[in-house]
């Protein structure tokens, strides 16, 4: 008897959903993770195969004992545009379903960029690529994180202060310069989701996420496993927080929220830098040796420390995950940093906690931005059109 057809779409996706956060993985394997029987297993695989998104691979010579099973992986060619504008530079990767990063271009900018010419830029890299080492991609999406509040229900970019767009239907300007299906998040929460399923975070089912880029500070929660969006999408606005400075030599001037004094540019402007990616300013931040320079890497830490410590008593989570300039800050010394938070919170709260640097490091956005976009292929892996 035939399944019906809601029941073969959900197994079609539970069976690309393992091969694309575990993969490659053994035809035994699924059959085990999924409680289906082998011949069921061997015909979704025969349909996700001819769909083109995933390939059967010789089982590794190595096994000795048993029947050899072959490995099920998802297709090399299937990929997602991933993208994370921000106020110093346009940033892109294609992402593979394999988790690969097949391509990563940084366009640094000097000056804002809006939305109808950021989805004219968009769409014109991704026809070069086309041209290019992607010419045999195929391509399920276009995926954005954007430094500002996004919308859950239609992804409208309700304000994104540092880049001065508000109001802002991103996702229709760039299905309209691409031809591609899009879907827009906030980073931050993009960046909790990648780092929950393939990076620091993984298997931890209580997480707080702060980012930390050129924009500013935000966040991102994962509880009880699930990420938490908030009634409207906009959860996780750590950087807007005050953080209640009292000493003078901390503050500085400034509207008083976290992101005005744990601050990037702050950190580029003692450094005599204008601008760099994230690889070139832990590597000035790592080498510096100037006093200028670690004592406001040191201010910067205290004031981190102590909102920190506010968000843990608040939340309780298991990990801590920071992410860009964070993760410098925090990893200048990090057993001494974790002990400042702790320092500041209750007892009980911070007896077992435990902070981490993004595992994903750079590319912790434009993966969460990938998974984002993934989704639909997923949800239901015969009814997306691969462009």
């Amino acid at each position: 008897m035939n399944e019906p057809v809601g029941s073969r779409q959900a197994n079609l996706s539970r069976l690309l959903r393992l091969a694309h956060l575990d993969g490659p993985v053994s035809r035994a394997t699924l059959t085990g993770a999924t409680g289906l029987n082998r011949s069921t297993i061997a015909d979704l695989v025969g349909d996700l195969v001819a769909l083109g998104v995933v390939e059967e691979r010789a089982p590794d010579p190595s096994r000795r004992v048993g029947r050899p099973s072959p490995l099920v992986a998802p297709h090399p060619r299937v990929v997602t545009i991933a993208v994370n504008p921000e106020v110093d530079a346009l940033t892109m990767a294609a992402v593979g379903l394999d988790r690969t990063v097949r391509r990563r271009e940084r366009l640094e900018m000097t000056g804002l960029l809006g939305p109808e010419g950021t989805a004219q830029l968009i769409g014109e890299r991704i026809d070069a690529w086309r041209r290019d080492d992607l010419a045999e991609a195929a391509i399920a999406g276009v995926g954005v994180a954007v430094p500002g509040l996004v919308r859950a229900s239609d992804g409208l970019v309700r304000d994104a202060p540092h880049l001065r767009w508000t109001d802002t239907a991103l996702r229709e300007l760039i299905e309209t310069a691409t031809g591609l299906p899009t879907v827009v998040g906030n980073d931050a929460a993009l960046g909790v989701l990648a780092e929950h399923l393939f990076g620091a975070a993984r298997g931890i089912d209580h997480v707080v996420y702060l980012n930390g880029g050129a924009s500013g500070i935000g966040g991102g929660l994962i509880v009880h496993g699930m990420p938490v969006a908030g009634a409207s999408g906009y959860s996780g606005e750590f950087g807007q927080n005050r953080p209640g400075i009292a000493s003078s030599a901390d503050r500085r001037a400034s509207g008083g929220v976290l992101e005005d004094e744990v601050s990037r540019a702050r950190l580029l402007a003692v450094l005599g830098r204008d601008n760099a990616d994230e690889p070139a300013l832990a590597q000035m931040l790592r080498e510096a040796r100037s006093s200028e320079v670690r004592d406001e890497i040191a201010r910067q830490r205290r004031i981190l420390s102590t909102a920190l410590a506010n968000a843990v008593n608040v939340l309780n989570p298991a990990v801590v995950v920071l992410g860009g300039f964070l993760a410098m800050l925090a990893t200048d010394d990090l057993d001494g940093f974790t002990e400042a938070v702790v320092a500041q919170t209750m007892p009980a709260n911070g007896e077992d906690l435990e902070i981490r640097p993004a595992a994903l490091a750079e590319d912790r956005l434009l993966i969460g931005a990938a998974e984002a976009a993934f989704a639909e292929l997923l949800r239901d892996p015969a009814g997306v059109a691969l462009n």
